[in-house]
């Protein structure tokens, strides 16, 4: 691509994720953003929306069947799930699209209408998406038109498992997945569920045996164990904004041990940018990760002879959501893909 600003449009601006694109966007050397639409936001400018983004020149929120998206290089869809297939279908073939909804990450076609109750609105495009786990599909997802990005949850599972199960050394029947998210993975719209006084001082389990996300971590750890594989996955509501903290519990394959893992992990991830393997005894937490796309890991010894702890945890509208979405634009882009995404993570 040129060295001219690459236009880019984000549909669903208004949303904690369009938010997010916007403030990684913003400082971006190379992106400019061109277009931003909005359903019950249009007709405002995003400061009035969200008042840390006032000022910056950016054009107005307006409905997406009233946007102008001639002349836009790039699309980043944060629009709600079930809405994305037929939007994507009806834009140019000459547009790069990153799609942040859950409707291009399940490549069966008969398991999303399974999974989110409709018929896939665009099967001659899913063939062809991308899945966006950029460390792990970065040579899929180089040369892609359509990129589907992965979930919050997935993301901090996936980073972990994929790599042990490639390598054989963990027991792909016993993985159990304790995963804990702020409150902005429910989104911004109000919900009774996500008031103050409904999530503060608490904490609280949902989706239980039954969440979304579960086909998409199996599908792909399936692909990494070489055959079908079912996981014990249950998230959990916090009361904090942001951050996910997934605590991984599994059964070590015949002659491995934790420090077999960590150093299997520390290997895969020793040239990620963005993924990092902490030493023996340190644990991760959600506030080391604090508004930056960084995943940390950290692998422990149970008590129970023949098992592993390994906790992940991802800030989840970064590299759980806009980060990684950046991250793999600036990939189908041909920039480097920390370009804007550089920053640390904020502390305390």
């Amino acid at each position: 691509m040129s060295t001219n600003k690459i236009k880019a449009g984000i549909l669903g601006a208004s949303g904690y994720t369009g938010a997010e694109l916007v403030r990684l966007l913003v400082r971006h050397p190379l992106f400019e953003i061109a277009a931003m639409t909005a359903d019950r936001q249009a007709g405002k400018d995003i400061g009035e929306v969200f008042p840390h983004l006032g000022g910056l020149g950016l054009p107005p929120l307006v409905r997406i069947e009233d946007a102008d998206l001639s002349g836009l290089d790039a699309v980043f869809c944060g629009l709600p799930h079930g809405t994305t297939q037929e939007v994507i279908a009806g834009l140019p073939e000459t547009l790069k699209v990153v799609d942040l909804s859950a409707d291009f990450r399940l490549t069966d076609v008969d398991v999303y209408e399974e999974w989110y109750g409709h018929e896939h609105r665009a099967p001659a495009l899913q063939a062809d998406a991308a899945y966006g786990l950029t460390e792990t599909h970065r040579e899929q997802i180089r040369p892609a038109r359509l990129v589907a990005n992965p979930g919050c949850y997935p993301t901090s599972a996936m980073l972990p498992l994929i790599p042990l199960l490639d390598g054989g050394l963990i027991d792909a029947d016993d993985i159990i997945i304790d995963a804990k998210s702020g409150v902005t993975g429910a989104g911004r719209a109000p919900k009774e569920g996500t008031l103050f006084a409904e999530v503060d001082g608490g904490v609280h389990a949902y989706g239980v045996a039954h969440h979304r996300h579960m086909p998409e971590i199996e599908q792909e750890l399936s692909a990494a164990a070489g055959r079908s594989i079912t996981v014990n996955f249950t998230p959990h509501l916090m009361p904090m904004s942001r951050g996910i903290l997934s605590t991984i519990y599994v059964r070590l394959a015949d002659g491995a041990g934790a420090d077999d893992l960590r150093a299997a992990l520390d290997g895969r991830y020793t040239d990620e940018p963005f993924v990092r393997v902490l030493p023996d005894g340190a644990a991760p937490a959600t506030r080391h990760v604090r508004g930056s796309n960084h995943c940390l890991i950290g692998v422990f010894a149970d008590r129970v002879p023949g098992r592993a702890i390994v906790l992940s945890v991802i800030d989840n509208l970064v590299k759980g959501a806009s980060g990684q979405a950046v991250q793999n634009m600036n990939l189908i882009c041909g920039l480097d893909e920390t370009t804007a995404l550089e920053q640390e993570p904020l502390f305390p």
